[in-house]
This record gives C-alpha cells, structure tokens and sequence, in this order.
C-alpha cells in the first residue's frame, strides 16, 4: 500500500495554504510600515508557517485515520481513511514537516537573537499534533476555531512582524485579528460541512455544539470581523481602504452560506473564504507597505 505523488500532494491539502502564506504576507506588510522589512526573515517565516500548516494536515489525517473518524467523510483525500497510505507513513510525513518548520524557526531565532520565541514555536508544534492528536484532541472538544484563531491569526503576524521589527505595531495587531478571523472562518465552514459524520463519530467540534444555525451566523460574523477590522485601522493607515475589495471574493461564500447549503456544496466555501483571505492579506500588505 503506497500513495501515489499526487495522492500525497491531495493529503497535504494544498488548498489551506493560504492560511499560512497570508499572516506571514501580512506580519511583513506591517514590518515595511515601520521600515524594517526583511526578505529573508519573511522567507524563513514563511517556510515556518508551510511547514506547520502541512504537518498538521497530515497529523490531522492520521490521528482521524486511526480513530476512524474520516470513514465516511465528505471532501478532499483522506490518506489514511481511504487506505491509500499506511497510518504509520503518514505520521512520519507528519513529523518530518514538524521537524522542516522546527529548523527554520531555530535559524530564525539564532540569526534575529530573539530565543524566547523558541518556547512559542513548541507550542506551536505541540498545538498542531495535539488539534486532533492524543488521548484527549481538543479539536474534538470545540477549541479548533480558537487554536486557529491564536496560531493563524495572533502568532503568525505578530511573529512575522516581530523577527523583523523587533516590536508589535497596532497596525499588526489589527492584521492578526483579520486573519484569526479569516482562518477560523475557513474551519467553522469546513465543520459545518462535516457536522452529520463528526456528530455521529462523537467528535464535538464547535458546529456539532452550536448546531447548523448558530454555525452559520458564526461564520457570517467572522468573515465580517476582518472589513470592520480594516475601517478601523483605516483611520491610521487610509491606504488599508484597499482590502476592502477583498469582500468581492468572499461574497459567493457567503451567499452559499445563507441559502443553507451543506455538504460537499460547502466545498466552494472554504475555497472563497481562504482566497478572500489571501486577497486581504495581499491588499493589506502592500497597503502598510505603501503607508
């Protein structure tokens, strides 16, 4: 039993990688509003960020694998559920990411001399094996729009800024807001989607506990959270203005929301939400930059 190259890619879940390539977009975007952007610290943040987003998801795909809770799911390739890769290679795939992010945020830390943020990048690490991972996941329990919001939202940008400034800006603060908000947006709709197999395998996610309505109304106040974000900051910085286009994008999303879609029509969802995403963080970036 051996996953073909492409099934592999499939199992990475490529389509999340907007989640990290837009904090470290944005934390650089508010690096250059105080002028200490730095190329290389934006690189080595950036293959940081990829590396964890990929290891979660096969982290993710494995623990659920083992546990049989990704029998019956909806959506992309699951590596371990549909049998195509063993548990065991997934882990190691797994790790393996774990272990790429973990020494590009150890060069990182030696060549900016900033060492405590070794204890964040452990947490970061512990975060994305135990969402799904251990005896007691707590991305079983409803923590996963916060665990998102904290680790794609307020530890990336900020990070990213703060290997380059040396300090945190409220310019960043705003942007790791929006993007917490845009991230956590991207899993409530991917559990609203799985609400019927994550209720009957006795997963707990937040959808599962709200229910479909107060699901959806949580998805419509986090995609909206980032534009009330961007008026605010606009008061400072006019150019962030821009980043409101990024709400042409997210429009479908919302609309398929709305009209009460579930299932694989949700698919479309968590596709628009991350491009709106990566529209904002593109926006908003080159904004602080211009600023």
């Amino acid at each position: 039993m051996s996953a073909s190259a492409a099934e592999w890619i499939e199992g990475a879940r490529i389509r999340t990688l907007p989640n990290s390539v837009a904090p470290v977009l944005v934390g650089a975007g508010a690096a250059a509003a105080v002028d200490r952007f730095s190329w290389w610290a934006s690189l080595l943040a950036l293959v940081v960020a990829l590396s964890l987003q990929v290891g979660v998801n096969y982290a993710n795909d494995y623990s659920d694998g083992i546990r049989g809770t990704d029998s019956a799911r909806v959506g992309p390739l699951r590596l371990v559920g549909s049998g195509v890769a063993t548990a065991a290679s997934v882990r190691t795939a797994a790790l393996v990411c774990f272990a790429v992010a973990g020494v590009a945020g150890l060069v990182l830390v030696a060549l900016t001399g900033h060492w405590w943020l070794l204890a964040v990048g452990a947490v970061c690490i512990a975060g994305a094996w135990f969402y799904t991972g251990g005896s007691r996941p707590y991305g079983y329990s409803g923590w996963g729009e916060v665990a998102v919001f904290v680790f794609f939202g307020l530890v990336a940008v900020l990070g990213t800024e703060y290997v380059q400034a040396g300090a945190i800006t409220w310019a960043g603060v705003a942007g790791a807001v929006a993007l917490g908000s845009f991230s956590a947006a991207v899993l409530v709709a991917n559990n609203l989607r799985d609400v019927p197999t994550d209720r009957a395998t006795g997963k707990r996610t937040l959808a599962v506990r709200l229910g479909d309505r107060r699901t959806r109304t949580l998805y419509f106040g986090l995609v909206a959270l980032p534009f009330v974000v961007t008026l605010v900051a606009a008061v400072g910085t006019p150019w962030l203005l821009l980043a409101l286009l990024a709400a042409v994008v997210v429009v479908p999303a919302v609309r398929i929301v709305a009209r009460g879609r579930d299932g694989l029509a949700l698919i479309p969802v968590l596709r628009d939400t991350a491009l709106a995403m990566l529209a904002w963080a593109v926006l908003a970036a080159g904004a602080l930059a211009l600023s």
